[in-house]
């Protein structure tokens, strides 16, 4: 809509200029002494220039991402364009499967890749996260690496992420984003004079391993660049593939690939809270489903936000700014009378979607948390249980 009105605006604005003239070619010819004239329109540099802006406005989450990527007009050495365009080709064979994981990235990319322009870097960092989990913020590895950025236990631990029982920073998106690219940055300042290609291999395999690598590669008279080093196997493969899927979103029609439509706004809102809250009674309060904000907040690990853990709540971006900020007050009296119990007894008459609906929660939670296998015959007097706990 902004765009339709900023083009509406320039061609009003044509419209009402006293000195404004269209550009019309008029043709004439004689025929028995009679003029034939006609007037065909000629563009002039105005409305060039308002085709030109409808075309260069963003118009969705992916169009901002290729207008921030920084690594794509790079010539690489035949060698290591070899490494790329062998992962361009793995990823190009499945494409219901980069369907599926930029599918999972909805919720996510936009705002990441605000983050990454935001401060300079190129965007094609904004898709690390399909490199390591595939955008899933659950994501966890046999070596205990965990959440969109897969930091292990002891880096998380080193850059703050808070762990305990009740809240996983490593699984929280913002929290976790903010320390990938201050990690990837402090990284490239300290050890690699800003080379980013250098601090993403130090990301997967540690700062030792690559240094170790670089004075190797130097000492055989090479640049000591990342395509210059022998690292460990994965870490070969990093940025390869980073590179791959970043040139297959940079054209996907080239390469017969789908993304689906992502706004180029982010999709949920922060909150920040002083005082304990859970799930179910912000669900309540904000009338969203308690799975719409267990989505947006996977690192609460038990359906509650304790202020001591972690402060921001996100929520879906449509929720009411006025409920927002009734939630975020201190002395917020509203949380108290939307507590939700944790158990519903059903009542004859009960049917499934209508007790979802009572505690907006999604059908088919109620479902897998109950073990339900006959949504149709539920018994009066029979517990169910509103958390899955």
């Amino acid at each position: 809509m902004g765009l339709f009105l900023a083009a509406a605006a320039s061609s009003q604005a044509s419209a009402t200029d006293p000195n404004h003239t269209y550009t019309t070619v008029n043709d004439a010819t004689a025929n028995n002494g009679s003029v034939n004239s006609t007037s065909r329109f000629q563009p002039t540099a105005l409305h060039h220039h308002f085709w030109e802006a409808l075309v260069l406005e963003p118009q969705d989450a992916w169009s901002s991402l290729r207008s921030s990527f920084q690594w794509q007009e790079k010539n690489l050495p035949a060698d290591a364009q070899a490494r790329v365009d062998e992962w361009i080709e793995y990823y190009r064979s499945s494409p219901q499967n980069i369907a599926a994981i930029t599918e999972r990235a909805t919720p996510w990319l936009a705002w990441i890749a605000q983050q990454v322009s935001d401060r300079g870097l190129p965007g094609e960092l904004a898709l690390i996260p399909f490199v390591e989990s595939s955008f899933d913020p659950h994501a966890r590895s046999h070596l205990g690496a965990a959440g969109l950025w897969q930091f292990m236990p002891g880096t998380g631990d080193a850059l703050g992420l808070v762990r305990n029982g009740n809240y996983d920073g490593r699984l929280d998106v913002v929290t976790s984003t903010d320390a990938a690219l201050d990690y990837l940055e402090m990284q490239a300042d300290e050890w690699y004079e800003g080379d980013l290609m250098l601090s993403l291999a130090a990301y997967n395999a540690g700062a030792g391993t690559v240094n170790r690598a670089q004075r190797q590669a130097q000492s055989q008279g090479l640049k000591g660049q990342y395509w210059d080093l022998s690292l460990p196997q994965e870490t070969m493969q990093y940025v390869p593939k980073l590179k791959a899927i970043a040139t297959i979103i940079n054209d996907p029609e080239a390469y017969g690939v789908s993304l689906p439509d992502i706004h180029p706004d982010p999709a949920f809102a922060k909150v920040q809270l002083e005082q304990p809250v859970s799930l179910a009674q912000a669900s309540q309060l904000l009338d969203v489903s308690q799975s719409a904000l267990a989505e947006l907040n996977p690192g609460l690990l038990n359906g509650s936000l304790d202020p001591s853990s972690a402060q921001t709540l996100l929520v879906p971006e449509e929720v009411d700014t006025q409920v927002l900020a009734q939630l975020s007050q201190s002395d917020n009296t509203s949380l108290a009378s939307a507590s939700t119990p944790s158990v519903h007894r059903v009542e004859s008459g009960d049917n499934l979607s209508a007790i979802a609906a009572q505690y907006n929660l999604d059908q088919q939670d109620l479902i897998r948390w109950n073990a339900i296998e006959r949504p149709e015959a539920l018994q009066p007097g029979q517990l169910l249980s509103l958390s899955g706990q």
